[in-house]
């Protein structure tokens, strides 16, 4: 699996953990709507890292583990 899609799997696997939809999401980073969220977690449009970083304080978690650089999701700040 290619990075890049393994960033947008891990990003659909916490939110689906947590039993949120696409729409909750959108909600958290201030999109419009759910559409503007779902191109973002398919990798139609890349993401900016300040939501990046928002989901991963949201769902407590490194960069690292969301770039599917480390299995490990404890973060570090």
């Amino acid at each position: 699996m290619k990075k890049v899609n393994r960033i947008y799997q891990r990003l659909r696997d916490l939110r689906e953990d947590k039993d949120l939809s696409q729409s909750d999401i959108a909600r958290l980073l201030g999109l419009t709507n759910q559409q503007a969220y779902q191109r973002y977690e398919s990798g139609k449009l890349e993401l900016p890292m300040r939501y990046f970083i928002k989901l991963a304080e949201f769902y407590e978690v490194s960069l690292d583990y969301i770039a599917g650089l480390t299995n490990d999701k404890r973060k570090y700040w």
